[in-house]
């Protein structure tokens, strides 16, 4: 699991992004992820500067589910990739509550133990803990995606929806406060999907000290969501609750199609 703490690059007094409303509790300060002003760009092999991100700002509320969508190439996945502290911004200010854990795509880059319970077990190394202590975390976190029957499991015989929600227990039982999660649907089949979208919905149900936010390009995933941020061109062009950012999407899309008969 990779965790670090905050991050504060060149820019620490700039302005707050647009409101999305408060949190569950009303508390407009109560924030388990902010990005403010955030620019990233890669210089190409040909010297070319390429902007990724421009000015991108965004918070999402502590406790909630929330959706990081967009057309491919955006910068959705840079932008996780920032908050999860894998990349630097070349501006920007970002703070995201701590411990946090990144999720990767594929599960076979994060679950590397012979069992699921070793495996589940494997970041708690670093704790001086009890073994009966380790036990009932692993215990509690694999309860928490539905897959505490998988616990003396070989991970070699889990599909990919299943080792995902392994990777997902991991994070857990690590107690982190964010879940950063990276198109975990992808190469799933439909019925993973939604097993590995349900387990992170019953993690936050589990703890509302738990955040997640969710990097998709899939829209009926929004209907698990609490709120979403849309993303085009590197810019974060609309945030806020599941259903007008559903609706503010198939407008555009509607307005594309036209653009394009017309």
């Amino acid at each position: 699991m990779i965790h670090s703490a905050f991050i504060r690059a060149a820019a620490p007094q700039l302005p707050p992004p647009h409101s999305i409303g408060p949190a569950r509790n009303g508390s407009t300060e109560n924030f388990a992820i902010e990005g403010r002003n955030l620019n990233y760009s890669v210089t190409t092999r040909q010297g070319k500067f390429v902007p990724i991100l421009k000015d991108c700002s965004l918070r999402i509320p502590s406790g909630q589910f929330w959706m990081l969508l967009g057309p491919n190439g955006c910068g959705k996945s840079t932008l996780l990739k920032i908050l999860a502290g894998l990349l630097n911004p070349i501006d920007g200010f970002v703070y995201v509550k701590k411990p946090k854990s990144f999720v990767f795509q594929n599960p076979d880059h994060q679950v590397v133990m012979p069992t699921v319970e070793a495996d589940v077990a494997f970041g708690l190394g670093k704790f001086n803990m009890a073994r009966d202590e380790i036990r009932s975390r692993v215990a509690k976190a694999l309860d928490a995606v539905d897959m505490l029957d998988f616990l003396q499991r070989p991970v070699q015989t889990l599909s990919g929806g299943q080792k995902q929600r392994v990777a997902i227990a991991g994070a857990l039982a690590e107690a982190c406060k964010v879940l950063l999660l990276d198109e975990l649907t992808t190469f799933l089949d439909e019925k993973d999907q939604i097993g590995v979208i349900k387990a992170v919905k019953n993690s936050l149900k589990n703890s509302e000290e738990v955040t997640a936010l969710w990097v998709t390009h899939r829209l009926e995933e929004l209907e698990y969501a609490d709120g979403a941020v849309y993303m085009e061109d590197g810019r974060v062009i609309k945030h806020g609750d599941a259903s007008s950012i559903l609706d503010f999407i198939k407008v555009r899309q509607a307005s594309y199609i036209d653009q394009i008969n017309s």
